[in-house]
């Protein structure tokens, strides 16, 4: 999902969806330690989606810019 999209979305979904990558991170993680992960790339993506959750809470934190209603 792009930042763009990101942004459209309300406060409560995007710290959701963060909580779910943090999951599926953790899964993605333990199929890796036991050679079951089909997709090692996934795991880069997910961290990347986290980060790009966690940046745009920042941004609305610091008052950078205001969340959508």
């Amino acid at each position: 999902m792009k930042s763009d999209e990101v942004r459209q979305l309300p406060v409560e979904e995007i710290q959701a969806r963060l909580e779910d990558a943090f999951e599926e991170l953790e899964n993605l993680r333990f199929q890796n330690s036991t050679h079951q992960l089909d997709n090692p790339l996934r795991i880069r993506e997910v961290r990347k989606d986290i980060a790009r959750y966690k940046t745009i809470l920042r941004e609305y934190e610091k008052g950078i810019r205001e969340p959508q209603s």
